[in-house]
């Protein structure tokens, strides 16, 4: 037989839906703007170039760095302390690289289409020596990477369309499993944890690498998991409380499964913390890039995902098996 429900959740989610998705419009209206007005930080795998990595015997200035490797004819070197203060990461463009290579108008030649390691250890020369011009700070050069701007390319097209299927793919399924109105929902809620991620990192100018997009890709899942649990038992509540309303059985469901909900993303959020303070500097933003998402993603899985459903119009009657038909009374 079916149930009654009654308003016997805590909190009142659905009911501060209002100001929650207008906060969410508006942070992701900030992060769409500092996305076209500052842009992202992207490291040499998307745009091709050369990561030189320094050790020095005290700990030197970054700015004293940058401007050494100007003077030896590298234009738009980056200079960062990676992991201690004796130990800098040197980043330079695609026309920096040594012996002539890629230029402006693209009619240089290009290393890798050439003897890779000749072109590198003649990098290699002419950063050590702009590195070692003051007797007091001596350097060792410990790394050289080179990523061609074909390359960069390449991984940027490949990065989009992995975003792109993604994407389509999430769609797909939560329309095929629930309501086109959760699908939409979820799809809303997935895309403004995205853009939350983004956002932040064209804010903060923080790099984005491989390591980024890779955790972008997790948080998607990581969120949409959520936000099925979420839909999982809004459905059931539906199925068992025929005659609730829609925002109460909602803000039940939210109630019910919130336990569930924060110590997953506590548990997530711990290991992912100590992996951004003690895992070091590769897996640095890789690590933020998780912190924010499930952040980001717990906070719309909660608000958000519902929220926007309930908006589209999602009912009762969408989510309900159909009555049998033909049912033979029994009684005396």
């Amino acid at each position: 037989m079916a149930e009654t429900i009654t308003r016997n959740y805590k909190i009142d989610f659905l009911g501060k839906r209002t100001i929650a998705v207008g906060l969410s419009v508006i942070l992701s209206l900030a992060a769409i703007v500092s996305l076209f007005v500052r842009g992202l930080n992207f490291a040499i795998d998307f745009t091709g170039g050369t990561v030189v990595e320094a050790t020095y015997d005290n700990p030197p200035d970054l700015n004293a760095i940058r401007l050494q490797l100007e003077t030896a004819g590298f234009h738009g070197p980056t200079a960062q302390h990676f992991g201690t203060a004796r130990t800098v990461l040197i980043r330079l463009p695609p026309e920096a690289n040594a012996d002539g290579g890629p230029a402006k108008d693209g009619t240089a030649k290009d290393p890798v289409a050439e003897d890779l390691g000749l072109a590198q250890n003649d990098l290699k020369s002419r950063v050590s020596a702009a590195l070692n011009t003051d007797p007091a700070f001596k350097a060792t050069i410990t790394r050289v990477e080179f990523v061609g701007p074909q390359v960069g390319d390449d991984l940027t097209e490949s990065s989009i369309l992995a975003l792109v299927l993604a994407t389509i793919g999430i769609l797909v399924y939560v329309a095929w499993r629930f309501e086109y109105r959760f699908s939409l929902g979820a799809i809303l809620a997935t895309l403004h944890d995205i853009v939350m991620i983004f956002g932040i990192f064209s804010f903060f100018q923080l790099d984005f690498d491989l390591s980024v997009l890779a955790a972008i890709l997790a948080v998607m899942g990581y969120s949409l998991n959520d936000t099925i649990v979420v839909f999982d038992r809004i459905r059931e509540n539906f199925r068992k409380y025929r005659r609730g309303e829609v925002i109460d059985i909602m803000n039940l469901s939210i109630n019910e499964t919130l336990s569930r909900t924060l110590m997953t993303s506590f548990l997530t959020f711990v290991t992912v913390l100590a992996m951004a303070i003690w895992g070091g500097e590769i897996i640095h933003n890789f690590a933020i890039a998780l912190i924010i998402g499930i952040v980001v993603g717990t906070y719309s899985s909660i608000y958000v995902a519902s929220a926007l459903a309930l908006r589209l119009g999602v009912s009762r009657a969408d989510l309900l098996l159909p009555e049998k038909e033909g049912a033979v009374d029994t009684r005396p």
